[in-house]
């Protein structure tokens, strides 16, 4: 899938190649390697992702536009909610504003989740890439 930061489009490779079962194996693992959140953000203070079936709260730093910042907090009894929050984590945090705003609302069809978790579940990941994406047009 063009148009995504090179962070993200390896993720989404990754997945691609991998079956199934695989995939809800990287899902599960890359939970496990969300950062925690740092000492001045307190999820309170956050922003609540109510698609997530789930609760996730995200925070948007985008006062440097060339490197936005990204901060989730997700239990960890919600392996795939965390894991969704790490992939967007990981593939977005410290991109340029642009990048992230070019990110295809869809992306997550890419990641070929569909036949391990349910439309609901991807929903709330498309939930937090709009909320990431707002959080940066209401800042610029």
């Amino acid at each position: 899938m063009s148009g995504l930061p090179a962070p993200l489009a390896e993720i989404v490779d990754d997945f691609a190649a991998l079956s199934d079962s695989d995939k809800t194996t990287l899902l599960l693992e890359l939970a496990d390697e969300l950062p925690p959140l740092p000492e001045h953000l307190e999820p309170a203070a956050m922003e609540p992702v109510p698609e997530c079936q789930s609760p996730i709260f995200l925070s948007v730093d985008a006062s440097n536009p060339e490197a936005v910042r990204l901060y989730f907090s997700a239990p960890r009894e919600a392996p795939t909610t965390r894991g969704f929050a790490a992939i967007l984590h990981q593939g977005l945090d410290g991109q340029p504003a642009s990048a992230i705003a070019a990110v295809p609302a869809d992306f997550g069809h890419e990641l070929g989740l569909s036949s391990v978790v349910s439309p609901l579940r991807l929903r709330g990941l498309a939930g937090m890439l709009a909320r990431i994406k707002a959080a940066i047009a209401r800042s610029g």
